[in-house]
């Protein structure tokens, strides 16, 4: 996970064109939780800031579920 600081860094046609391709990942799964579309999303490199964007949630939200899903694969 990168550090946070990186966040507000990330801008311009290039950031966009990544949202944009990211959001179509999890379009087919609009039905699918947070935790899916976080760990669908992670791939990507995506900031929290940048996931909350594309799926249209909180930051505190996806940095819940990066941690749920962090716990997951520890049991």
């Amino acid at each position: 996970m990168k550090p946070e600081s990186n966040d507000a860094n990330r801008k311009g046609p290039l950031d966009s064109v990544r949202l944009m391709l990211a959001y179509l990942c999890i379009v087919p799964d609009r039905e699918a939780s947070l935790e899916t579309k976080v760990g669908i999303l992670a791939r990507f490199d995506l900031s929290n800031i940048e996931i909350a964007r594309v799926c249209g949630s909180k930051v505190q939200s996806v940095k819940n579920a990066r941690h749920s899903l962090k716990e997951g694969t520890r049991n």
